[in-house]
């Protein structure tokens, strides 16, 4: 029966269901245990701030999927996920962190109840939330079985958007413009910088009219000058000064789903590299763009933006970007393809992407990215609405 909280109705998840269990049979697996928190979601509904503690869904061949975490979580379960109450089970409290017990040992004793005790398990070995003592006493808990990497195996699963997703989707866009709009309204210099967050902060989680902001799977990325030459710093006290770079990586948040938007600000005036390097991004980028067609490759992409940089003659390396959606900390990413030129993911219509061909260079960083939607025919939509451009403010 469906529950209070459950954001899609049965027939989305039945869909979900359908899909995984095809892969599933694909790779001979009578059942699969995920413990990634956006596949427990994606699957389950299940929502809660509980990923700190061993919990998954069990996936079979047949039947409801079944949330398995601590007892206390099971109440949670109950509000948000749309399987019946007997399917929401608890361990008892004793397991947790406990040095003389694992819950595993639990997790063993209901895999055994469901007739899996002699069975190929498809298990997450690559996921921040399966530990190398959770598998390790998995196995030697069941010694019959056989336990398989199924890493990603779910996650691909949602590579393509349903309209539900995508309508979730650009909520959070909406959310994103705001907080965005806010970051660059509110930098200033002498503006200390854990102020402005806490005003972008707000903003996200007051969300747009009637939709509400979730938390980001990111926290906000705000580095300024030489910090802004390192991709993933946060913040501290010290104020905003003058002659400085700061990009912004940030993301509304609605219902789980994100729409990263990423847009740098100067305080004084740019130096000449800098914006000849923001005219060549955004050339790029709206080159990258074109070549985000159905039918197309995730490779293409990337390799339309490094024709731009090298004619600018302009360095750059790593991955732009990678599908988004559902997540929870640390990352809004879902793992799946990337945005580079080894990847040669067919690009499909309903897939999210971020893209984002940030340049970081030997003095400052330049982040201008968009979240992007692949559509039926023609180039790709991007689903954030705010003015593609270094923001200068003297």
């Amino acid at each position: 029966m469906a529950q209070l909280k459950t954001p899609f109705g049965i027939d989305e998840y039945g869909r979900r269901i359908a899909k995984t269990r095809q892969v599933m049979a694909s790779a001979g697996l009578d059942a699969i245990f995920v413990t990634d928190p956006s596949n427990q979601a994606w699957l389950s509904g299940y929502d809660g701030w509980s990923f700190y503690v061993h919990q998954g869904v069990l996936l079979k061949m047949d039947g409801e999927p079944i949330w398995w975490g601590r007892h206390m979580d099971k109440m949670g379960g109950r509000r948000t996920c749309w399987m019946r109450h007997e399917n929401i089970i608890g361990y008892d409290d004793r397991y947790v962190q406990s040095t003389e017990i694992h819950p595993m040992q639990d997790l063993a004793e209901r895999l055994k109840a469901n007739g899996l005790e002699n069975a190929r398990i498809g298990v997450e070995m690559e996921n921040y939330y399966y530990s190398a003592k959770a598998h390790a006493v998995l196995s030697n808990e069941l010694p019959s079985a056989k336990l398989v990497d199924a890493t990603a195996l779910v996650n691909w699963q949602r590579i393509i958007k349903s309209e539900g997703e995508i309508k979730f989707i650009k909520k959070a866009a909406r959310i994103s413009e705001k907080v965005i709009c806010t970051a660059i309204d509110r930098a200033d210099v002498g503006v200390r910088k854990n102020d402005l967050v806490a005003d972008i902060l707000h903003a996200g989680i007051s969300g747009v009219d009637d939709d509400w902001g979730d938390y980001p799977a990111i926290v906000p990325l705000t580095p300024s000058g030489l910090d802004a030459t390192a991709a993933h710093l946060t913040w501290d006290g010290t104020p905003m000064r003058e002659g400085e770079a700061t990009f912004f990586e940030l993301s509304g948040c609605y219902r789980r789903y994100h729409a990263p938007l990423c847009r740098t600000v100067f305080l004084g005036t740019p130096p000449d590299e800098m914006l000849r390097a923001e005219e060549a991004q955004i050339e790029g980028i709206e080159a990258g763009l074109e070549a985000a067609r159905a039918g197309n490759r995730t490779c293409d992409i990337s390799n339309a933006f490094m024709q731009v940089m090298n004619k600018h003659r302009i360095e750059k390396s790593g991955r732009m970007g990678y599908p988004i959606g559902l997540s929870y900390p640390p990352d809004w990413g879902e793992r799946t393809a990337s945005i580079r030129a080894e990847d040669e993911t067919e690009l499909q219509a309903g897939m999210v992407f971020h893209f984002m061909p940030a340049l970081w260079m030997d003095a400052w960083g330049l982040e201008t990215t968009e979240t992007i939607l692949i559509r039926e025919d023609g180039a790709a939509e991007t689903l954030c609405d705010v003015e593609r451009k270094l923001f200068v403010k003297g």
